[in-house]
C-alpha cells in the first residue's frame, strides 16, 4: 500500500535551472542548433546522463520504440509524468531546454544508454506511517 513516489523534477537538476534561464532569454539558445555554439548544454547533458543530445540521436533504438523524443514536448510533458518525471516549469509550461535534455533522458529511463542521476532515497515518512503513528499514541493515552 505505498502511494506514488513524487515526481523528479528536470529543472531541479544541477545546471538545467540555468540553461533554462538562458533559453528564457536568448529564445535561440532553446534550438537545437544552439549545441554547437554553446558547450555549456553538452557539458550538461553529459554530467547528468552520460550522454549529449546528438549521441542520444546516435543511439540505435530497441525495437519497438515509439519515437518518443520526436513529438512536440508539450505532448511528452504526460509521457514524462507517466515515467515520474516532471519537465515543466513553475507554470507547468514545458520547459524551453526540453528538446536538449529529452532524448538522453528517454534513452536512461527506458534503460537503452546512459545513466538517470543519482536520487537518494527521501527520509520522509509515507503518509500512512504518520497516520499509524498516530493512530498508536492515541491508543496509549487511552
Amino acid at each position: 500500500m505505498t502511494s506514488k513516489p513524487p515526481l523528479r523534477r528536470l529543472i531541479d537538476l544541477p545546471g538545467v535551472a540555468d540553461l533554462e534561464l538562458k533559453a528564457l532569454m536568448k529564445r535561440d539558445f532553446a534550438e537545437p542548433e544552439a549545441r554547437a555554439e554553446h558547450p555549456e548544454i553538452d557539458a550538461c547533458a553529459t554530467a547528468l546522463f552520460g550522454l549529449t543530445a546528438d549521441e542520444a540521436d546516435a543511439v540505435e533504438r530497441p525495437a519497438g520504440w515509439d519515437n518518443i523524443e520526436t513529438k512536440p514536448p508539450g505532448a511528452q510533458v504526460f509521457a514524462f509524468e507517466d515515467a515520474g518525471w516532471d519537465v515543466t516549469d513553475d507554470k507547468r509550461r514545458a520547459l524551453r531546454v526540453l528538446g536538449h535534455f529529452c532524448g538522453p533522458l528517454w534513452l536512461a529511463i527506458r534503460g537503452v544508454a546512459g545513466t538517470l542521476p543519482f536520487q537518494a532515497e527521501s527520509d520522509e515518512p509515507e503518509a500512512w506511517v504518520s497516520k499509524l503513528a498516530a493512530e498508536a499514541s492515541r491508543f496509549r493515552k487511552r
